[in-house]
């Protein structure tokens, strides 16, 4: 796939944060890329999944969660598509995991159902298989983590993307009515 400047397109956040998901790295990028790219109109999923290099089947489940989480609102017909529900300054990191894996308990990062699969809460899953390490690093990880996902909005998100010169799409993804 290639993004609307013709280059191979990517999320910027997507190789920096391996720890999380595939499913909450595409909702991170997906909802970003509305925030950024939208200025407040629909904007359908297939050209968020063109923009982002993201199937757009994947990003239909992604965004019926983040629909149910009241994050966003989707809206059928001609010159439809997503918009956010909330302000950008009002959505935070930890919401979008949270609409996508379940609530982080704590400081875990890793999703209740995840942990319970494995028999164990969210820090011993993350601290498994560690030997010589001693748990409560990891756990002080989780915890900071979580707190950074609660911290950052996605205006801050925005901001940076700004600051460091991310273009905005252009008006070839508008959808323009007779």
């Amino acid at each position: 796939m290639r993004n609307w400047r013709g280059e191979r397109a990517s999320c910027m956040l997507r190789h920096r944060m391996r720890a999380l998901s595939a499913q909450v790295r595409y909702a991170i990028c997906g909802i970003f890329d509305l925030a950024y790219n939208a200025d407040m109109k629909p904007v359908q999923l297939r050209v968020i999944g063109e923009r982002q290099n993201i199937p757009p089947r994947y990003l239909e489940q992604i965004f019926q969660r983040l629909r149910k989480a009241g994050l966003v609102e989707g809206k059928r017909g001609p010159g439809g598509g997503y918009t956010l529900l909330r302000g950008t300054a009002e959505i935070t990191l930890r919401d979008v995991v949270e609409a996508v894996e379940g609530p982080i308990l704590g400081g875990e990062t890793r999703s209740p159902k995840r942990a319970a699969a494995a028999g164990k809460s969210g820090a011993e899953v993350v601290a498994e298989g560690q030997s010589g390490t001693p748990s409560f690093l990891w756990e002080d990880l989780a915890a900071r983590f979580a707190l950074l996902l609660a911290e950052t909005t996605i205006e801050d998100l925005c901001q940076e993307s700004v600051k460091r010169g991310v273009p905005r799409a252009t008006a070839q993804y508008l959808t323009y009515q007779i």
